[in-house]
């Protein structure tokens, strides 16, 4: 008999296992509308674009664990532990629903219980909780024995307490099949563990009386710590576990690459200086956050001792202020309190530590959005506060009055070109394909040699190819990173209006950032254009015959997957397949390459922002180039070749370490 069809003290189980329902699903329903009520103090965002593919794909990454399997690897791998627990979880989850309707009253035990169907379930459930209850073991020796890097700060008295739950859950789980098939004498091989627990318990001497009231007790002790479970959740950092599902479907379908514009002529602020200037969606992504420290251990910036965690930073604290200050903002949304972001929940200094590299993005298994958060605080203080680093400043002062960022420089956009014959569409705009070089690539010296390259391998290949030379600017990114939209879409609109004015169709540049804009950014302003990375066109060109290698190279090469090229574009074969395309040549991996490849420093505008805390990134980067022993190091991008230059530099290691863009290594190795 079921403990719920049973009556006690006069009252009938019914009654209490409903009431108890009723108080738990409450509790946590009153919780979930609180939290809810908070999100909804964010700004609007459409989201609901794709409703079909969203759900279809939020299913594929939660339900099937992808979102926790893409980042095992050899030295980690709890997310196969969490994987078993949530697939464990589930099965368990399926068979409390069928419990509690069977309990409930619902008559589903003419359906359910019983028979084939009972036996085959229960036993399922019973190698689910085995396998549950060894993953809760091996978490909670990872978290409080084995402690990863990535779990530095996490908060351990709430995991703790979930481990015990699940725990105790399985522990009752069994006990209810043991406890109740001694008292019932049911005897059966399976389900295995409850059977064999259940003889067990026969043979001990227990009366039945003694029997029947401890499987009543284990019983309904097992369904309060379900529903303390419900009621803990959502007061939890187990929060995800709700959240995560719309989070994910929710993610941006864009570009990685493309930040969202500010309707600059209708906004009445810029950026976000208060939490309710968030989105929801921001703010939804602090519920989702699993605290797994996967962002916190990736971000270059907390690697090289930067005050920044994207965890911490972006996440957690915005979600402690949002619970402390969110209740106050309900009273009159207009006219609430105005409670400080930049300076009190998130530092200066951690705003501008990020390099907008992507990493803590790659990892996260909720689908968070760090970047965009990073972006909108600058935003304001920049335009609104009128608040930058020095350095930063100049270099966007020099973009506003000559169009580049590079202040000190004596060159001109076509002084790397002198001699090479090379057009600008000013003087024939008869061509199929335009190089924009780039503001690196013509203007700073070093990497003057790149472009030169790059025209020779074009010329080499055939390709009716030109140059903007004078009239080309800036394509704004360093100004959209470092916050100034204004200055990057004034940029983004001078030379969108170029470029259509010249009928120009296809471009190709060697500067991942270039690239990234003008393909994913500039259609947000009308700029539809064909864009091709170098690493892609030469790839092509070494494919189709129209570039060929006879010159071998035998020395050992390592490849620097750029950031905007790697993990934001996902370009990692093209240039790998150049390399290997040269006889002789030797390739070793850098042991973190391809979307888990560290940041060289450059990006989020840092080649203007002073590093002023912890170590250089670029010299923690150029030491795991020189781990591999290459002699040299590749990389696709004018940042990355300026970064591993003073690297290298820095570790005085000229003699041992060159590096070279791939543009310059196969313009040596080619036939003319």
């Amino acid at each position: 008999m079921s403990p719920v069809s049973m009556t006690y003290g006069g009252v009938s189980g019914y009654v209490i296992f409903w009431v108890l329902f009723a108080i738990g699903f409450g509790l946590f329903a009153q919780r979930v509308y609180f939290l809810l009520r908070l999100m909804l103090l964010g700004r609007k965002e459409n989201r609901f674009d794709k409703k079909v593919y969203r759900m279809i794909y939020m299913v594929f990454v939660t339900i099937f664990q992808w979102c926790n399997l893409r980042s095992v690897t050899r030295k980690d791998l709890a997310g196969i532990g969490h994987t078993i627990l949530a697939f464990g979880f589930l099965l368990l989850l399926l068979g409390y629903i069928i419990f509690i309707g069977f309990a409930g009253g619902f008559g589903l035990s003419r359906f359910l219980m019983g028979g084939t169907f009972e036996t085959v379930y229960s036993s399922i459930l019973d190698i689910a909780a085995v396998l549950v209850t060894a993953a809760i073991i091996w978490a909670a020796i990872r978290r409080y024995i084995m402690r990863p890097e990535r779990l530095e700060g996490e908060i351990n008295i709430e995991a703790g307490i979930i481990l015990i739950l699940v725990f105790v859950l399985m522990v009752l789980h069994f006990c209810i099949e043991g406890f109740g098939y001694a008292a019932h004498n049911i005897s059966a091989s399976w389900p295995p563990i409850g059977a064999n627990l259940a003889s067990f318990l026969s043979g001990t001497g227990m009366s039945q009386s003694s029997l029947e009231v401890t499987y009543k007790s284990v019983w309904w002790l097992h369904y309060a710590t379900i529903l303390g479970f419900l009621v803990f959740i959502p007061y939890s950092k187990h929060l995800h576990l709700l959240a995560s599902f719309p989070n994910v479907a929710f993610k941006s379908l864009g570009p990685k690459g493309a930040l969202k514009p500010i309707e600059l002529e209708t906004a009445e602020s810029f950026g976000v200086s208060k939490i309710q200037d968030f989105t929801w969606k921001q703010l939804l992504d602090l519920y989702a956050c699993a605290v797994c420290g996967r962002c916190h251990a990736s971000c270059p910036a907390q690697t090289s001792g930067k005050p920044l965690s994207p965890r911490d930073s972006l996440i957690l604290n915005p979600k402690k202020h949002l619970l402390e200050v969110g209740p106050g903002l309900f009273k009159a949304k207009a006219e609430a309190p105005i409670a400080a972001l930049i300076g009190g929940v998130v530092t200066e200094d951690e705003i501008w530590a990020c390099t907008t590299c992507y990493a803590c993005q790659e990892v996260c298994p909720v689908a968070n959005e760090h970047i965009d958060k990073v972006i909108d605080l600058r935003r304001n203080l920049v335009m609104e506060q009128a608040s930058i680093p020095e350095t930063a400043e100049g270099a966007l002062r020099s973009i506003e009055d000559r169009g580049h960022p590079w202040r000190g420089t004596t060159l001109s956009r076509t002084d790397w070109a002198e001699g090479l014959g090379i057009k600008t569409l000013a003087e024939d705009k008869d061509i199929d394909i335009l190089f924009w070089v780039g503001c690196s690539y013509a203007l700073e010296e070093r990497s003057t040699r790149v472009a030169q390259a790059m025209a020779k391998l074009m010329k080499l290949a055939g390709i009716n190819f030109g140059i903007l030379g004078a009239e080309e600017s800036c394509c704004g990114e360093p100004a959209r990173r470092l916050g100034n939209e204004y200055l990057f879409q004034m940029q983004a609109q001078k030379n969108i209006e170029i470029l259509n004015g010249y009928g120009v169709k296809k471009i190709v540049t060697a500067c991942p950032h270039g690239y990234n804009t003008i393909k994913n950014e500039y259609p947000q302003f009308g700029g539809e254009f064909e864009v091709i990375h170098h690493t892609e066109l030469i790839s092509q060109l070494l494919k189709e015959g129209k570039l060929k290698v006879k010159k071998g190279l035998n020395e050992l090469v390592t490849y620097h997957d750029a950031c905007y090229l790697g993990r934001y574009n996902d370009i990692y074969q093209p240039p790998r397949q150049i390399i290997t395309s040269i006889p002789d040549i030797k390739m070793v991996e850098m042991e973190q390459n391809r979307n888990n490849s560290f940041c060289c420093g450059g990006g989020g505008g840092h080649m203007w922002l002073e590093e002023r805390t912890g170590r250089r990134i670029n010299e923690l980067r150029t030491e795991q180039a020189m781990e591999t022993k290459a002699q040299i190091v590749v990389t696709a991008c004018s940042f990355c070749l300026q970064m591993f230059d003073d690297g290298i530099k820095a570790k005085a290691a000229e003699e041992k370490l060159r590096v070279m863009d791939i543009a310059e290594l196969i313009a040596a190795q080619i036939e003319e």
